[in-house]
């Protein structure tokens, strides 16, 4: 039976206008991509909008190191933005920047009615000041000693090494990220929304079939520990919106972020017929989606649907949060090549590849999918080229050259066609429910029985028969029926490949209800090939790629002489009597390990020749425990022991790069053996 006609608006989450696109961010948007198209197949009518998040600090500190100015910044990178989600097929019906009048407008109007609504307060607070910029610093801008475990050169907000939460303010030694100067208290007024005025109404909804489960339960541990009044300010200098009725207040990233969805939309509406108020007033009967990754639901599911509430807006109907891209089992590493740019996978890969790899992993909850490349080579050859486009190129030839590309008129196993139209709605159902991966499963479940029967019957046997001519043309006139109909269902996730088949078919662009009209007495186009096997030195290629870049970039900033010194902000000079103090000695790691309960540690066992150390080592997003194990370090052996939650962490290994997954440990040449002393 047939679905009414719906309404939808489809978003996903904004990308942040301060750098490019990688694989791991075209999860969601394949994902979204998929969805979009399969409604708009099924004949509903969909929206589907987007923006750059293009306003906070980052993009403003970013832009004086370049030289430029933040709308020059951010015009450049939608520019980039908008060209690889092209190139990947992600078909935006719309796609704006948040610095826009639109967003301004509606984030004043949203503000305006949450203060006449009692849910802004305001309160002077602390908070730390770089003298030299004359600027606030958020968090992750204040770098210094762990206040815990003394580990140098770490955020504001938390250590790498010993995994403690803490606020800046207790850093030891703290130095502005931005000019390397020690940052001053500084009060300063902000405004906050009062989250908790709707925390009766936030627990109905996040309980009301809106989000999937496993969200709705973490989000309970924030009801458990008292929602908390979000600061929804920043100072001077500060590029994004000012707050109405204040000269050096702005409003926080995040406050309009989320208003860019309905900006998006009404740019939408105001270059067309469409109704903004049709979709966002209290009692609209349309439906709102999110789709986002789960790092970022509590801004989604507390703090967006509580503002638009607060402000007599409808909230949405569904979120749908995802997980993260894993390669081989691990981050993605820029050192190991394998944090890999949009653009630098589109300079040696067919991006439908990705798109197909992508869906035949996801589900609808928000596990982390992995990308292992030798099954992605396997999936792509097997499933798409060797058998989907394969029953077209084994059954196009003979139609064209023997029957001047004329289908037959009869249907030559009407049951086989049956259960390709019967499976139809399975695989309709499991698109709505986002299940692709078992989508994809059904769809290639299928393509077996086609290539079945198209192997059973022979064709190039027959065609040796002259008397078995209308035979011959029965049979490959089924195989490329058989062939439409994988096309029809593959078509929200390889939208090229459906094209090109279509104009192959010579047919118009397939929707959902063409299932039910095979293809008689029609003439079909030449076949020409619709996609090409996966080359392995393509793949390396790309992974070398992804390594030079990380080269490249290291090196401009080296070159840079913009002054920033996020990363390398130069210590208090020491004399030659403090360096001899440190004994520094070759070691073994004998045994490494992770830290159960710790995000970024790894334990060590190391081998110092006269006895063994276990240290605790802020590594573990750069490496895996057996890519460890036998490798010769270098390690301070009289740093005092420290007593940590995981245990006691008996000296330090040494290592060198900016953080997280580009970090190496120092190796000593080959001779060394543990226990040396290190001059």
């Amino acid at each position: 039976m047939p679905e009414q006609p719906r309404k939808m608006l489809v978003t996903s989450a904004l990308p942040y206008a301060n750098g490019p696109i990688h694989i791991g961010h075209l999860v969601e948007y394949i994902q979204t991509d998929i969805w979009v198209r399969f409604q708009k197949m099924r004949g509903h009518e969909c929206y589907y909008v987007c923006a750059d998040d293009a306003h906070g600090t980052p993009i403003m500190l970013r832009a004086q190191q370049e030289g430029i100015s933040p709308e020059t910044l951010i015009a450049r990178v939608k520019k980039e933005h908008e060209e690889d989600f092209a190139r990947f097929a992600v078909a935006f019906d719309n796609y704006h920047t948040t610095h826009s009048d639109e967003n301004r407008e509606l984030s004043e109007l949203i503000y305006e009615r949450l203060l006449a609504g009692g849910h802004i307060s305001r309160r002077i607070i602390k908070q730390a000041y770089d003298p030299a910029k004359n600027i606030f610093l958020p968090d992750r801008f204040i770098r210094g000693a762990c206040p815990k475990c003394g580990a140098a050169d770490q955020y504001g907000d938390s250590c790498e090494v010993c995994g403690a939460t803490y606020s800046p303010t207790e850093l030891k030694n703290p130095v502005s990220a931005i000019s390397g100067v020690t940052p001053v208290e500084k009060e300063s007024e902000h405004y906050f929304f009062k989250l908790a005025d709707f925390e009766s109404s936030l627990k109905d909804w996040t309980r009301g079939g809106h989000l999937q489960e496993e969200v709705s339960n973490k989000l309970d541990e924030w009801f458990d520990t008292g929602l908390q009044e979000w600061d929804i300010s920043r100072d001077e200098p500060y590029f994004g919106f000012r707050i109405p009725g204040t000269k050096d207040k702005y409003f926080y990233v995040w406050l309009d972020a989320p208003i860019g969805y309905l900006a998006s939309f009404k740019n939408l509406c105001d270059r067309s017929s469409l109704k903004f108020d049709e979709f966002f007033l209290k009692e609209s009967s349309t439906e709102l989606y999110h789709f986002i990754g789960k790092d970022i639901i509590y801004f989604h599911a507390l703090f967006w649907p509580a503002m638009l509430e607060g402000s007599k807006l409808r909230t949405p109907t569904a979120i749908f949060a995802h997980g993260f891209l894993t390669i081989h089992g691990q981050k993605m590493s820029k050192s190991r090549g394998t944090f890999i740019m949009a653009k630098t996978y589109l300079d040696h890969l067919d991006p439908q590849y990705l798109r197909y790899y992508f869906a035949a992993k996801l589900g609808s909850g928000i596990d982390d999918i992995d990308l292992s490349f030798d099954d992605f080579s396997f999936r792509v050859n097997s499933d798409l080229v060797g058998k989907v486009v394969n029953i077209a190129s084994r059954c196009a030839g003979f139609i064209n050259k023997r029957f001047e590309g004329k289908l037959s008129v009869e249907n030559h196993n009407p049951e086989l066609l049956e259960s390709f139209i019967g499976a139809g709605e399975k695989i309709a159902m499991l698109y709505k429910s986002r299940e692709y991966a078992r989508a994809m499963r059904e769809i290639m479940a299928l393509a077996d029985k086609a290539n079945q029967y198209i192997d059973e019957h022979k064709p190039w046997v027959i065609a040796k028969d002259p008397a078995r001519e209308a035979e011959l043309q029965s049979i490959c006139s089924m195989g490329i029926n058989l062939f439409r109909y994988l096309l029809l269902f593959l078509k929200p996730v390889l939208p090229v490949m459906a094209e090109q088949g279509e104009a192959f078919l010579g047919i118009k662009p397939l929707k959902w209800k063409d299932i039910d009209y095979p293809l008689y007495d029609h003439t079909i186009n030449p076949f020409k090939p619709l996609m090409q096997r996966v080359d392995k030195e393509k793949i390396q290629a790309m992974i070398d790629s992804s390594k030079d870049d990380l080269l490249k970039n290291s090196a401009d900033k080296a070159n840079s002489d913009s002054g920033s010194l996020v990363k390398n902000a130069i210590a208090d000079e020491i004399t030659i009597d403090d360096f001899a103090k440190i004994d520094l000695r070759v070691a073994k790691i004998t045994r490494a390990e992770y830290v159960e309960g710790a995000d970024k540690l790894l334990r060590l066992t190391l081998d110092i020749g006269e006895e063994t150390r276990n240290v605790f080592a802020g590594i573990r997003s750069a490496y895996q425990p057996e890519d460890l194990e036998g490798k010769l370090t270098v390690m301070v052996v009289n740093l005092a022991p420290r007593k940590m939650r995981f245990g006691i962490s008996e000296g330090m290994v040494l290592a060198a790069g900016p953080g997280g997954e580009d970090l190496y440990i120092l190796s000593p040449d080959s001779g060394a053996i543990p226990g040396m002393k290190v001059k």
